[in-house]
C-alpha cells in the first residue's frame, strides 16, 4: 500500500520555562546563549512554516488506528552494527559522536537499511543523550564503558549548570531530517525519536550506564525537590525538541523510557508518569496530528499505566504476550511490537511462523511490527530482509479470512 504524504509541522515551539517550573521555584534563572531572549512565536512560525495535511504513510495511518491492508513494520536500532555496511563506515569513522553528529553520515547510516529491506519506517540515526549539550549537559561516549557524563547533577548547585534547550546546537538534526523526508517521499514514515526524562535523568545523575540505579533511586527520597526540578527541566526540553523533530520532518516520534521499566509501577506512576504526560500535552498542543510511540524496556507491569500518557501507541517488548498485552491496553489504543530479536537467528520458517502469530494476535487494526527490544549484534542480514518481505506479503483480509483471531474494536482516532 502507497500513500502520499506531506510534511506535517506545528505553529511553533516555546524555549522558554513556565514560572511553575520546579527549576525556577529553586531560584534558578535559565542561562540564555549570548543574552538573547526566547524566539518570538511569529519568527519561529517563519522558520517552520505550517504544511497542509493530506494522505499519510502506511505507519502513520496503523498508528492512529486508521483501518489499513497490512500492518507496517520497521525495527528498533534497524541501522546499526549488523550491517556490512554500518561496520565498514564505522572503521572509516570510529568516533559514535562523529557518526550521530553529522549530517552525511546520519542520512547515510540512516538509509541503509531503507535501501536494503524497504521498511515502512525509517529512524533517524541517532541517540537519546544526542539533545544533552543543548540544554547544558555535555557528555561522551566510550567504546567500553559507553556513555560517560563528567559532572552529574545531584544538587541544587548542579541545576545552575542547565539552561533551556538550544536548537541552535541542534540543526544537524534539523537538516538531517529534512534530507532523510526528501530521500524517501511518500515510500515511508520518517520516524524521530527522544528520550523520556526519567531515563534521561538517570544517565545525568548517575553520571552514565548503571546496573543498580541506587543513585537516582535515593534521590526520590534524599533530594525530591532537586529531582523534580531536573526531570521538569527535561520534560520542557525534550517537548521542544520533539516540536523541532516534527517541524524538521518527522511524521512520527518514538519515545523511549528505556529505564522506566526499572522503577516499581508505584514509582514509576510518581516519578516518570507525569513527565511524560507533561511532554506529551505540550507536542499534542502544537502538533496534534503526530502520533506518539511510548516504548519501555520490561513494561510488562506498567502496560495499564501507559495508556494514561496520552501517546497513540504503546510498544510491548519480546516478554508480554500480543494478545495479552492487547487485552490489557484495550481497544483505544494501537500497540507496536513485538517479535523476540532472537527469533532472526532461528530458521527462517520459524521466524515467518512467530511474525503470522504476533500479527494474529495483535488484530487487524491499529498495530505496527517491531521487534520487542532491538535488533541484535551479529543478527545475519537475511534474516532482516526475511522479516519485511514477510510483512509486505500480508494481507489483511485474506489473513484473517478463516476468522481464527478475535476481531478487537476500532481504535481511537486522533
Amino acid at each position: 500500500m502507497r500513500v502520499s504524504s506531506t510534511p506535517v509541522s506545528s505553529n511553533g515551539f516555546s524555549v522558554g520555562l513556565r514560572s511553575s517550573d520546579p527549576f525556577l521555584q529553586l531560584g534558578f534563572l535559565p542561562r540564555w546563549k549570548n543574552g538573547n531572549t526566547v524566539l518570538s512565536q511569529r519568527k519561529i512560525r517563519q522558520r517552520f512554516p505550517r504544511a497542509s495535511l493530506s494522505s499519510d504513510p502506511l505507519l502513520v495511518q496503523a498508528a492512529r488506528g486508521n483501518l489499513t491492508s497490512r500492518p507496517p513494520a520497521w525495527m528498533m536500532r534497524q541501522a546499526g552494527r549488523y550491517m556490512a555496511v554500518y561496520r565498514k563506515l564505522a572503521e572509516k569513522y570510529p568516533s559514535f559522536r562523529e557518526r550521530s553528529e553529522t549530517v552525511d553520515l546520519i542520512v547515510e547510516i540512516s538509509l541503509q537499511p531503507w535501501r536494503a529491506f524497504q521498511p515502512d519506517g525509517v529512524i533517524i540515526f541517532s541517540d537519546i543523550l544526542t539533545p544533552l549539550p543543548a540544554l547544558g549537559v555535555p557528555f561522551d561516549i566510550e567504546e567500553v564503558k559507553g556513555p560517560i557524563i563528567p559532572s552529574p547533577i545531584c544538587s541544587k548547585e548542579g541545576l545552575k549548570t542547565l539552561h533551556p534547550i538550544d536548537m541552535e546546537k541542534l540543526q544537524f538534526v534539523g537538516e538531517s531530517l529534512k534530507i532523510l523526508r526528501n530521500e524517501v517521499g511518500e515510500r515511508a514514515a520518517v520516524l524521530g525519536f527522544v528520550g523520556a526524562p526519567w531515563t534521561l535523568a538517570t544517565y545525568i545523575v548517575e553520571g552514565g550506564s548503571t546496573r543498580t540505579y541506587t543513585t537516582i533511586k535515593s534521590m526520590c527520597h534524599t533530594a525530591p525537590n532537586v529531582l523534580k526540578a531536573l526531570l521538569s527541566h527535561l520534560a520542557q526540553a525534550i517537548s521542544d525538541y520533539i516540536i523541532f523533530q516534527v517541524n524538521s520532518g518527522a511524521q512520527c516520534i518514538q519515545i523511549f523510557d528505556s529505564w522506566g521499566g526499572q522503577l516499581p509501577p508505584n514509582v514509576w506512576e510518581q516519578w516518570s508518569k507525569p513527565y511524560i504526560e507533561q511532554m506529551v500535552s505540550s507536542v499534542k498542543k502544537e502538533c496534534p496530528q503526530i502520533p506518539l510511540v511510548l516504548y519501555i524496556n520490561g513494561n510488562g507491569g506498567l502496560l495499564e499505566r501507559m495508556t494514561g500518557t496520552g501517546v497513540d501507541v504503546i510498544g510491548l517488548d519480546w516478554t508480554v504476550d500480543m494478545a495479552d498485552g492487547r487485552r490489557r491496553l484495550g481497544s483505544k489504543i494501537s500497540v507496536q511490537g513485538n517479535v523476540d530479536p532472537a527469533y532472526l537467528f532461528s530458521p527462517l520458517p520459524v521466524l515467518t511462523d512467530e511474525i503470522h502469530r504476533v500479527v494474529r494476535c495483535a488484530g487487524r487494526r491499529g498495530h505496527i511490527l517491531n521487534l520487542g527490544h532491538g535488533v541484535l549484534v551479529k543478527t545475519p542480514e537475511e534474516a532482516v530482509a526475511h522479516f519485511f518481505d514477510v510483512v509486505k506479503s500480508l494481507n489483511y483480509d485474506i489473513f484473517f479470512e478463516s476468522g481464527a483471531a478475535e476481531e478487537l474494536e476500532p481504535v481511537g482516532r486522533l
